[in-house]
């Protein structure tokens, strides 16, 4: 389907196709370089109102466990109490509390639980369009992106390295590659 001919109303609930979305995170590491990560089990529903985009609301629950930067040990030590200590906090959530909207830019603000920390979190979010797929369903996709601290949600652990600087950045950019698909 052209652009011209995307889907002009996209209003209604969906839910986020987690196979074709990405859940991701950029951490800088030992100064140098960064790592990326992102989370395979993940789930969330939206219900989007273009006419009235403050109706509109994003639930997402993921399971930090299933983290993955494709390194095993450093994803175990992710998991471990050094950082997201999922044996004690399994789900993390983010409920939207704001939804606004001029042109295809979309801002999300909500609560974002991890650990046992709730904090507010705003993401732009650009809309890249929408369209039916071969299988009759409605699909719409967007962009977004935030840098957060980390440590507002008591993520702490570091190391000093010999050099200055430290092991893992306090900043960490949260990236959303997102697919939904409209409930029938």
């Amino acid at each position: 389907m052209s652009e011209s001919a995307a889907l002009t109303d996209i209003t209604g609930d969906y839910t986020l196709d987690t196979a074709h979305s990405r859940l991701g995170f950029v951490a800088r590491h030992a100064v140098v370089t960064k790592v990326r990560g992102q989370f395979t089990d993940w789930n969330a529903t939206a219900h989007i109102d273009t006419a009235n985009p403050a109706a509109s609301s994003v639930t997402v629950t993921i399971n930090p466990a299933s983290v993955s930067t494709g390194s095993a040990d450093r994803d175990g030590h992710l998991t471990s109490p050094d950082f997201f200590d999922t044996a004690a906090f399994p789900e993390w959530t983010f409920v939207s509390t704001n939804v606004s909207r001029e042109g295809d830019e979309w801002t999300i603000t909500g609560d974002l639980t991890i650990k046992d920390v709730t904090k507010p979190v705003t993401i732009e979010f650009k809309e890249n369009g929408s369209a039916k797929d071969p299988f009759g369903n409605v699909r719409v996709g967007f962009e977004g992106e935030v840098t957060v601290n980390r440590k507002d949600w008591g993520l702490t652990w570091n190391a000093a390295l010999e050099t200055g600087g430290v092991l893992v950045s306090e900043k960490i950019k949260l990236e959303f590659d997102i697919s939904a698909i409209k409930n029938a």
